[in-house]
């Protein structure tokens, strides 16, 4: 296992718990690459995305605890199943999955996103929840 790459992620986590902006931001290279397989309008490059999207989350979560559950490294590249969890703007966020973070020197060059939001309903079903209606 890379030390300076589980470095990284504990730090990554760190800051995401302590709502330090510039710490967590200064986890991701000035040409971050993020890919999102399962919704690829979301991908996005560069640093500046990263703080616009993390100062969104914790605008509107300020409770936000994020878990690493697991986690394996391998070389330069960590794999981590997580929950990301809070109050958003009245109701409860609960989103789960794996990231997969590239790691170059002591930064996150790239990452790919495999993250969802948890269903609170017993009554909706996969297909009703990706055609936005609920069954019933």
């Amino acid at each position: 296992m890379s030390q300076s790459t589980k470095h990284v992620v504990d730090r990554f986590l760190r800051a995401m718990n302590d709502h330090d902006l510039d710490e967590l931001i200064s986890c991701f290279h000035e040409d971050y690459r993020s890919e999102t397989p399962a919704h690829p309008e979301r991908s996005f490059t560069g640093r500046a995305q990263v703080r616009a999207n993390w100062v969104q989350l914790f605008e509107t979560t300020p409770d936000l605890a994020v878990e690493f559950s697991r986690t394996m490294i391998d070389d330069d590249t960590a794999w981590i199943e997580l929950r990301m969890h809070g109050t958003q703007t009245d109701e409860e966020l609960d989103v789960r999955g794996v990231v997969i973070k590239g790691i170059s020197g002591d930064r996150i060059q790239w990452g790919r996103i495999y993250l969802e939001p948890v269903q609170q309903s017993a009554d909706v079903t996969w297909e009703a929840i990706y055609a936005g209606q609920e069954d019933g």
